[in-house]
Order: structure tokens, then sequence, then C-alpha cells
């Protein structure tokens, strides 16, 4: 067993303003999508999208925390925000789902693109292979905050986590951090230019496609490492809410995929 590492999730404190690790690795994760977008605008020449860069940032940005917040309560604690409304705004307490995010990502982005009459699937693959980074760190954030730990388990790696009883855990956080953050990054980045080569025959909505998909399949594979959440539990005695909309995110990225292929 491993001891889990004891780090304040409080960077510092102003007053009664406090910094945490967490918020910070969303800033992070913004900032990497910022800088990395902006190189391939200049790497294909899409001058175009530069014009609403920022706007869009903002846009996106917005549907993130707006998505994230709605999905979490309307797909893990309905029951309850239903009868305390007034807390749903309340993000700074905790919540977010990253299926509602990427819903809402998708959204904002297609009507944004459609009323500045840009091509949607090709600004899509350029944002998209952009945000494993910001999932990777968010999994940092909840591994330091010690939440959203793992199963009980007996592995030489097994940390026992604050919140999370006296028995040793799977750290399914740093699971997630590699396997949705890294690996997920690094297929979609050295794939990145595909889209844009003729000769490849990967038309633009690929990369969007491979995530959806690719996020779907290890997002399944890890929830069986990782303890579901307490107001939910199992769905049908085997199934975690987390693995039920990762199966629809698979379908969606195999069915993009046809699609694009059809019409690219």
């Amino acid at each position: 067993m491993i001891q889990f590492p004891q780090i304040d999730p409080v960077i510092f404190s102003i007053g009664p303003l406090s910094v945490r690790w967490y918020g910070l690795m969303y800033v992070l994760g913004f900032t990497a999508t910022y800088f990395l977008v902006k190189k391939q605008i200049r790497d294909f020449k899409y001058q175009v999208l530069e014009e609403h860069f920022e706007n869009l940032n903002l846009t996106l940005i917005l549907c993130v925390i707006l998505g994230g917040r709605l999905g979490y309560v309307v797909f893990y604690n309905l029951p309850y925000y239903i009868k305390h409304p007034l807390e749903i705004p309340a993000t700074w307490t905790g919540g977010m789902s990253f299926h509602g995010a990427c819903l809402a990502l998708l959204i904002g982005g297609y009507i944004f693109c459609r009323r500045k009459k840009l091509n949607f699937w090709k600004t899509a693959d350029i944002y998209i292979v952009t945000i494993p980074i910001g999932l990777g760190l968010g999994r940092i954030g909840n591994f330091i905050n010690g939440e959203l730990f793992g199963r009980e388990t007996d592995v030489p790696w097994a940390m026992i986590f604050p919140y999370g009883g006296p028995l040793p855990r799977h750290p399914s956080q740093l699971y997630e951090a590699a396997l949705e953050g890294l690996l997920l990054f690094s297929v979609l980045w050295l794939n990145r230019n595909k889209p844009w080569q003729k000769k490849t025959h990967w038309p633009h909505g690929s990369m969007t496609a491979i995530f959806l998909a690719g996020y779907g399949l290890i997002r399944i594979f890890i929830e069986f490492f990782r303890q579901p959440d307490q107001q939910i539990g199992f769905i049908a005695s085997f199934i975690t809410m987390g693995q039920l909309l990762s199966i629809t995110m698979v379908a969606a990225g195999i069915i993009l995929w046809k699609m694009r292929l059809k019409t690219g």
C-alpha cells in the first residue's frame, strides 16, 4: 500500500478568497487549449477561425461550466436539486459532469459556428484534440482533493483516502489522468493533421469521432475500478451512470465516423 499524499487542496488564501489546486487545473487546461488551438490555426492556415477565436473561446468556457453543472444536476443528483433548486448554481460546492460539459460544448460550438459561418467539423477537430489535457489535469485535481476515489482493493499501489473509509482503494483518479489525459491526447495530437491531408481520406470530424469513442471506451473501463457515486450506486446492479453515459458516447463516435466517411 502507498501512503496517500496529504496535499492541502488550498494553495493559498487571501482573506475570504482561496485559490485551490482543482481550480488551477481548470485554468491550466483552458490555457493549454488556447495556445494549442492557436498553433493549429497557424499550421493549418485556418485564418477564418482566427477572426472569431476569442469569442468562441469565451463561448466554449461558458459551455463547459454550464453544461458540466447541469449535467451533474440532471444525471447524478436530480432528486436532491429538485428539492434544493437554489443550490444548482453553487458550482463551488462541487459537482460537475464531463458528459454534460461535452454535450454543451458540441451544441454551443455548433450554434456559434453556424452563426459565424465557420466549418463546424474543422473547428471541432482543432479544439477536440486539446481537451484531454484539461481532463488529465482535472483528474489530478480530483486526486489532490481526495475525491472520486476507486473501489476497495489489495493491489500494492492502493491508498487509503481521507473520505474513503479505512480500507485501501484504487487511485482511480490517476488511472483516468493517464488514460483520459495522456494516452487520449497522444493519440489525437499525433493524428491531428490527417483530416487536412486528402491522401489520408480522413474527413473533418474524424478527430471528434475518435475522441467520443476513445473517451467513452476508456471511461467504461476505468469505471470498473472507480467507486460509484454514493447517491446513485449501480444501475441495474452492475453498471454505473458513468458507464451508461459513456456507452452513448462510443455509439455516437462510431456513427459520426461512418457518417463523416460517407460525406467526406
